[in-house]
């Protein structure tokens, strides 16, 4: 199956649509002002819904835009009536509006994807016939193609944070993933915790795998993310992760009263 992403023609191979064992998704895609991407968006998600293997909806959150992004995700609500739409009442960042995506979530698995097409959920794909198996699936965007600025505090960030928290992730960024709904639903969530899910999820003592997915150009809207808060963000969100990991809170109870 051939889909266009972008300027892209992108070969789909169907053999690797097993589902792994889920028996029902949902994809949470949050967003703020990002218009301009919304109607292609929604294009690919129809194909996805089309080609999964298992049965899908898709939860939209919408950040506090001030653009026309939430009236044409309302549109698409009205056609498809897996889309499923949630507003928050004010712009809270990315980590913020993943999390009320994944607490509203009532299938037992819950994928990921940003809406500024540089990943496609096409790729969800090449994710899903691994779950089952783990606890998360994280993408590895392969041959990236973002600006010098992003590739620059992108390698920066991972070496500082390969260091500290030894998670052995290449790509924990990736905005393409799938995990056990309980799993994610369980982990501490604070501002920039959405860069340290696969950590966070070893943490609960998950299973952790990645994979290579596709990544494409910004081909509208504008990127949310500068030089300062690539660097300065992820670096507390660091310190709290590391904190985490070596203030563990352990028990075994050893007897129960029942009434």
């Amino acid at each position: 199956m051939r889909v266009r992403i972008g300027a892209a023609i992108v070969e789909v191979n169907m053999s690797e649509a097993s589902p792994g064992g889920i028996e029902a998704l949902t994809v949470v895609v949050p967003f703020y002002n990002e218009a301009p991407c919304i109607d292609r968006l929604v294009e690919l998600l129809d194909q996805f819904l089309k080609c999964t293997p298992c049965d899908t909806r898709v939860l939209f959150v919408d950040d506090g835009s001030t653009d026309q992004g939430p009236a044409l995700i309302e549109g698409a609500c009205q056609r498809e009536p897996r889309y499923r739409f949630l507003r928050l009442a004010a712009n809270r960042g990315l980590s913020t509006a993943l999390k009320a995506g994944i607490d509203h979530c009532t299938t037992p698995w819950v994928g990921y994807l940003d809406a500024d097409l540089q990943t496609s959920p096409m790729d969800f794909l090449k994710l899903l016939p691994h779950c089952g198996a783990y606890d998360l699936v994280n993408g590895v965007r392969t041959n990236r193609k973002d600006g010098w600025v992003k590739r620059i505090s992108s390698k920066i960030a991972n070496a500082i944070r390969h260091r500290m928290l030894h998670d052995g992730m290449t790509d924990t960024c990736c905005p393409l993933k799938i995990g056990r709904t309980c799993v994610l639903q369980s982990i501490p969530f604070f501002n920039g915790a959405h860069r340290f899910i696969p950590a966070l999820v070893q943490m609960k003592g998950g299973r952790v795998l990645q994979t290579p997915v596709s990544h494409y150009p910004r081909v509208a809207g504008e990127a949310k993310y500068h030089l300062r808060n690539r660097l300065l963000g992820p670096l507390l969100g660091l310190l709290v992760v590391a904190w985490l990991q070596r203030h563990p809170v352990h028990y075994q109870v050893k007897g129960q009263i029942h009434e």
